[in-house]
């Protein structure tokens, strides 16, 4: 029996799949985003594309009344809603179940997601990220560094998604 070898040093980019991560989504009219903000302790960002972070959580804006949390600790973001939602009207659902997170890093990570995705990935700030697709797959991009990308995949999808990206590590590896 022989084992298998990766060679990750010439691997073109690595696709890694992040442990599971409490997540939550999160929609309030624009009006009473900033309320919303004092009593969830969180920075909801104004600007579609925008990430902040705080202490145990990162927030992440889809548009102009929806953000992504992923939080180290549920309980209390969710006690926090539950409690302001008499006088803040919000909606706060746990979708942690939903998504697979894909780290995809390396000199050709960039290469690997502009294969499938129509967006101009190479423009996006790092810390920033977008709802986009990858080929046909409706995913969310967050930008954490110039060659490392995190990709938010609907657990449905991600055989798809995934067999794309080991294609293209293929044809990058052989220099097709």
């Amino acid at each position: 029996m022989t084992t298998q070898r990766h060679d990750f040093d010439s691997a073109p980019f690595l696709i890694e799949e992040l442990p599971w991560h409490p997540r939550f989504s999160l929609r309030v009219r624009p009006g009473n985003r900033a309320a919303l903000a004092a009593a969830l302790s969180l920075d909801l960002p104004t600007a579609i594309g925008q990430r902040a972070t705080a202490a145990g959580a990162e927030v992440f804006c889809l548009g102009p009344d929806e953000w992504t949390i992923l939080v180290d600790n549920a309980a209390p973001l969710v006690a926090a809603s539950r409690n302001a939602y008499g006088q803040i009207p919000h909606s706060l659902v746990e979708i942690s179940d939903r998504e697979i997170t894909l780290r995809i890093s390396g000199a050709q990570a960039l290469t690997a997601l502009t294969t499938g995705c129509p967006r101009d990935i190479e423009a996006m700030p790092v810390g920033q990220g977008a709802r986009t697709l990858y080929d046909s797959a409706t995913v969310t991009l967050w930008r954490d560094d110039r060659q490392d990308f995190r990709m938010d995949v609907w657990r449905s999808f991600l055989p798809h998604v995934r067999a794309i990206l080991d294609q293209v590590m293929v044809e990058l590896r052989s220099g097709l």
